[in-house]
């Protein structure tokens, strides 16, 4: 019988460097999941869990925020070097600058699902709002100097990104990712559309991260927290899109993002995102 694999679950409960409120209450809820954790002890996977510690709340937001995503670099770091695969559960999006950093961003591509770009810059944002900037950063965008004080960052050449089921931006949004490199496949997913997109990220990179905002579900069939929007692609037609990620590359960390249980009072985001993990395990495991 083949060993199982290993699967370190690592819950960043933050909202705005905050713990354990609005998305940040939903990342823990999802780590704390009895439901999802019965299934991925039945998938054949070991789970290890570990937890990011919250830093003091007095400090400046982007202060809070950087220090956990430097955190969050280590533990995945620390993940890999024990051969397991990082899953990341987290509030905001932008704790994907320490998950990158930590799973390595030498030849990484990413695959973005999200109903927003998280494309900001600080020159161009008009909402102050730090989490959508997590694309931007990532991709060398803003705050440069804070960029790299997290360990093993590097910034992911916008070609090797792309971003599915992006709808919900604003005229300058639209206009910075239109003039970016990163592949855009907006609204509902065209699945054509998008096999051309991971084709042409194929061609140069075999290793990915993954990242699930669970906002990009299509708010018809769930809301993951106040931003979620119409548009977007239904529950399974992401599940059948990140089975497609699954088998093309190898997924060098994973995160499911942004979930406030809040706006989810009978529980189906909760069950979409348990579906996204099971899918993201089996595709891994065949």
């Amino acid at each position: 019988m083949p060993e199982a694999r290993q699967l370190r679950l690592i819950n960043w409960p933050f909202h705005n460097g905050l713990s354990g409120i609005s998305m940040g209450a939903g990342a823990a809820r999802m780590a704390h999941d009895a439901e999802l954790r019965r299934s991925l002890d039945a998938l054949g996977w070991r789970v290890a869990y570990e937890e990011i510690e919250p830093v003091e709340v007095s400090a400046p937001e982007v202060t809070r925020v950087i220090e956990l995503v430097r955190r969050l670099a280590m533990r995945v770091a620390s993940a890999m070097s024990a051969g397991a695969l990082p899953l990341v559960l987290a509030g905001n999006c932008n704790s994907s600058l320490g998950t990158v950093a930590g799973a390595g961003a030498t030849e990484l591509g990413v695959v973005w699902f999200d109903a927003h770009a998280d494309f900001d810059d600080p020159d161009e944002n008009t909402s102050g709002f730090f989490d959508v900037m997590g694309l931007a950063m990532l991709t060398g965008r803003g705050w440069d100097a804070l960029r790299k004080t997290v360990p093993g960052h590097a910034a992911i050449p916008e070609e090797n990104v792309v971003l599915a089921g992006v709808r919900d931006l604003e005229p300058y949004q639209w206009r910075t990712l239109e003039r970016s490199n990163v592949g855009a496949v907006p609204g509902d997913v065209d699945p054509r559309e998008f096999e051309s997109a991971l084709d042409e990220l194929g061609s140069r990179v075999s290793r990915v991260y993954l990242h699930v905002d669970l906002d990009s579900i299509d708010s018809a069939e769930g809301r993951a927290n106040e931003y979620a929007a119409a548009g977007g692609p239904s529950v399974d037609r992401l599940l059948e899109c990140v089975r497609l990620v699954c088998e093309r590359f190898a997924v060098g960390a994973a995160a499911i993002t942004a979930y406030d249980p809040t706006f989810d009072p009978d529980g189906r985001v909760l069950g979409a995102a348990r579906r996204v993990v099971e899918q993201i395990v089996t595709s891994l495991h065949d």
